[in-house]
């Protein structure tokens, strides 16, 4: 018997593009068995995204698809066609979870309401998200976490107080959402084990992430001051930055909160001059004095390696890190470490590497991790050893074109 804490239970991942997706990608790292249903008519975004293995373009060349959807199976249907739509009823019979993160009509158009589902198995749990939830004024609009992440505020408080906002880097509550709606999913799981309910979830991403903005909503509400964005700067931290170092587009964070981490770092840097300035004495002076500050620093940490000043301030207890440019990730030492990539072999593209399970459990990690699936790559072993069909039946399906 598999100590994996999720074997056994089986997943229909009927979500696409990020967040979906990733939450079923939590269950298939520790046993789940997930059958992801997609279809050639209508590409996920995620196929269409940058990386490309060896920057070649194509629908299984993504690396942001590979990772994604490690792990899983993949079923090809074409969800228009009322044989696929009988596939899918089957497969919600078989499964203990249904994931979908369409905008609410997709799936009413189709029929697989919660209702629907739960008529055919009374137990399933089934998760619906999207942008802003199932009901609502917003409830239909379509789109990705950018959209929502600039609808709950974020975007203004990113970027530089003279330029246009920048907003966080890539579509944000795609990235905050799955941990909670998984926090949710397992609840409802454990609740199930529990009644034999099933339950409904809906999970709006924007709701997901807007308490990360909680700080800059009570300012507004609470001191009638509206913040916006001040580049890398913090209120309550000076220096705080991101600078330029030694190299070409080289780069290192640093964080000063406190005095004593101010005299640390002025005696780490050699600089204990800067502790009789005026101009820094305590955190207001150093606030009020911040751009020349920043000068003062980008001098000295020109001059220098990004890791050199790392290893430097953090041995004097300062907050620093270098900021690693993405393509050189696999070489960070603490990832390395606790081998966060992993190397797979891709049917079509040889070897890749793919990200393995975001966190470390105290049991059942796989021992064996396997990319994202091409179009229809598992379509026998789902409907022959998860539904039972022969010879013939899926000859069938094959030739009314509700596989594709």
């Amino acid at each position: 018997m598999s100590d994996q804490p999720f074997s056994g239970l089986k997943v229909l991942d009927m979500s696409w593009v990020m967040v979906g997706p990733t939450v079923a990608r939590y269950l298939a790292d520790y046993g789940a068995t997930v059958v992801r249903v997609e279809s050639t008519l209508k590409v996920d975004a995620t196929r269409t995204l940058p990386p490309f293995k060896d920057g070649v373009s194509g629908v299984d060349r993504s690396a942001f698809y590979t990772t994604v959807n490690a792990n899983k199976r993949g079923l090809a249907l074409d969800l228009t066609h009322p044989r696929a739509r009988e596939l899918v009823l089957a497969l919600a019979r078989w499964a203990d979870v249904v994931l979908e993160s369409f905008t609410p009509r997709v799936m009413r158009s189709w029929g697989f309401t919660y209702e629907a589902l739960s008529a055919v198995k009374p137990d399933i749990v089934m998760v619906s998200t999207c942008l802003f939830g199932q009901n609502g004024p917003d409830a239909e609009f379509a789109g990705y976490g950018n959209l929502s992440a600039a609808a709950c505020g974020f975007v203004e408080l990113i970027g530089w107080p003279d330029r246009d906002p920048a907003g966080p880097f890539g579509a944000y509550t795609d990235y905050v959402a799955p941990k909670f709606i998984a926090a949710a999913l397992l609840a409802a799981l454990d609740h199930r084990r529990r009644t034999g309910q099933g339950q409904y979830i809906d999970a709006a991403q924007a709701e997901a992430a807007l308490h990360f903005i909680a700080p800059a909503i009570l300012e507004c509400t609470a001191a009638g001051r509206i913040p916006s964005r001040v580049g890398n700067r913090c209120a309550d931290a000076a220096p705080h930055g991101v600078y330029r170092c030694a190299g070409e587009d080289r780069w290192v964070a640093i964080a000063v909160h406190d005095e004593e981490q101010w005299l640390s770092f002025c005696r780490a840097t050699g600089n204990e001059e800067w502790l009789a300035d005026p101009r820094f004495a305590g955190l207001a002076a150093r606030k009020e004095n911040e751009d020349a500050l920043d000068t003062l620093i980008g001098d000295w940490t020109e001059e220098r390696e990004p890791l050199e000043i790392e290893r430097l301030l953090q041995a004097a207890c300062v907050p620093a890190h270098a900021v690693w440019p993405p393509g050189e990730m696999k070489e960070e030492l603490q990832l390395a470490h606790r081998g966060h990539f992993v190397e797979v072999n891709h049917p079509k593209l040889g070897p890749v590497a793919i990200e393995r399970s975001r966190f470390a459990l105290g049991r059942g990690e796989r021992s064996e991790y396997f990319p994202g699936p091409g179009y229809g790559q598992d379509n026998d072993f789902v409907l022959r050893e998860i539904l039972g069909l022969g010879e013939k039946e899926v000859a069938e399906l094959e030739s009314c074109g509700a596989l594709r």
